[in-house]
């Protein structure tokens, strides 16, 4: 069984198991994307019926972790995981064999689904073993873990595809093997996270009522829905970009790889920021400042596909926008986190489901009109905008009430000393 609060290489060694366990969602979704116009070519498909097998992917993401989440707080983390993983080896060998576009899309929709379980289960996990400021700074450490995957994914999968035995089939391949080498560390460095004494008897009605309960919950509700609006608006930008850098602007497959894998370093960097101010800032302080840069870039990056700008005038304002991303990912899931030890299972689920959900609604919106970018920046901008407006609308800052409602640890102590007084003890953030 894997210790509580565990410390110094029993921690980073945790956190790397459970980042490789998170990218396998990503993974699929980022890998692939350099050859989705080879995959519309091969089988002679029109973009937004390609573009569906991005969106089948993210709907049986949202559809597994809504499964998986649930039975996990029933039966335990390790069983359901390993099960997943296997089968996620299956189903991406399937995608390798699609003759047709149908085919993929449905064998998409199971790879997702299976793919699903490292993501909802390595934030199960953490809530399991971790609370107050180290549950913050833990998930901030495995967002920045995480946000990896897309800065290497595509790189990997252009290097794929210009490979004399590539093409986008050989990419599902890669993706097979390397499910069976994250089961194959799974099975030997993951213990039972989740006592039998913690367990929730499971049923579909007790899944439900769950999951009800959770979604009445005001501050859960508020602080999930920004995390899936924010996120989800994202795969506007991850479904569009393959066609408005290459197609618009003449971008190369191998160079497309690289533009997307410096996003995905902003998204390290941002959520790394979290880890680092957490203790002289709140949680709900920097997820508003997040917030509030993803409207402002994603304004910008509308402007410019309104008027035709160059293709840095996407880049730079796109780079500030997945930084953004990655602060609120590291921030939001621990402040809906918060106070869900019974039912993190449940908790992870739904806010892993958020943004699948309106993911799989966002990216085929970007294809609806092959000859200009304006789609994808008008959805990044909705989204964002929304996002902004639930945090100010559904959250309120209540002291004492939720993880990050008050300041750090290290900032509290501070203003104690400031007044005169000692501190009491070391806080939790929370």
């Amino acid at each position: 069984m894997t210790p509580q609060h565990p410390t110094g290489r029993a921690r980073v060694g945790l956190a790397l198991l459970l980042g490789l366990l998170s990218v396998l969602g990503p993974v699929s979704i980022d890998m692939y994307l350099p050859g989705l116009p080879a995959i519309a070519d091969d089988l002679d498909a029109p973009a937004s019926v390609v573009q569906l097998s991005l969106t089948a992917c993210m709907v049986g993401l949202a559809a597994g972790q809504v499964v998986v989440g649930p039975l996990s707080d029933a039966r335990g983390r390790r069983g359901p995981l390993l099960v997943s993983l296997a089968l996620f080896v299956l189903s991406s060998l399937l995608c390798a064999l699609a003759p047709t576009a149908g085919t993929l899309v449905a064998a998409r929709f199971l790879q997702g689904f299976t793919a699903s379980a490292g993501l909802v289960l390595s934030r199960a996990v953490v809530r399991d073993v971790f609370s107050g400021g180290d549950l913050t700074r833990f998930f901030a450490a495995l967002t920045a873990i995480t946000a990896v995957a897309p800065l290497i994914a595509p790189v990997v999968g252009g290097g794929i595809l210009w490979l004399p035995l590539g093409g986008w089939r050989a990419v599902f391949v890669f993706l097979a093997v390397l499910g069976a080498a994250v089961t194959l560390v799974a099975a030997l460095g993951l213990g039972e996270t989740l006592p039998r004494e913690r367990r929730v008897p499971g049923s579909v009605g007790g899944s439900l009522r769950s999951m009800g309960a959770l979604l009445r919950d005001r501050s859960f509700f508020g602080y999930a829905l920004v995390v899936g609006l924010l996120h989800g608006g994202s795969f506007a930008y991850v479904a569009g970009t393959p066609f408005v850098y290459q197609d618009l602007h003449g971008v190369s497959a191998q160079a497309f790889g690289v533009l997307f894998a410096v996003n995905g370093l902003a998204m390290v960097l941002g959520s790394a920021s979290v880890g680092r101010l957490s203790d002289r800032w709140s949680e709900r302080s920097l997820l508003r400042a997040a917030a509030v840069a993803a409207v402002a870039s994603t304004g910008v990056v509308l402007t410019a596909t309104l008027v035709g700008g160059p293709l840095v005038a996407l880049a730079v304002p796109l780079f500030v926008y997945m930084a953004a991303m990655g602060a609120t990912l590291a921030c939001g899931f621990a402040l809906a986190m918060h106070g869900q030890e019974r039912r993190a299972g449940a908790a992870s689920a739904l806010i892993g489901a958020f943004p699948m959900v309106i993911g799989a609604v966002a990216a085929p919106l970007v294809g609806l009109d092959e000859t200009t970018a304006v789609p994808m920046g008008a959805v990044l901008f909705g989204s964002a905008a929304l996002a902004l407006l639930a945090l100010c609308t559904l959250t309120v800052a209540r002291a004492g009430t939720g993880a990050g409602e008050q300041a750090g640890p290290g900032a509290r102590a501070r203003r104690t000393m400031a007044r005169g007084r000692r501190p009491r003890g070391r806080g939790t953030g929370q």
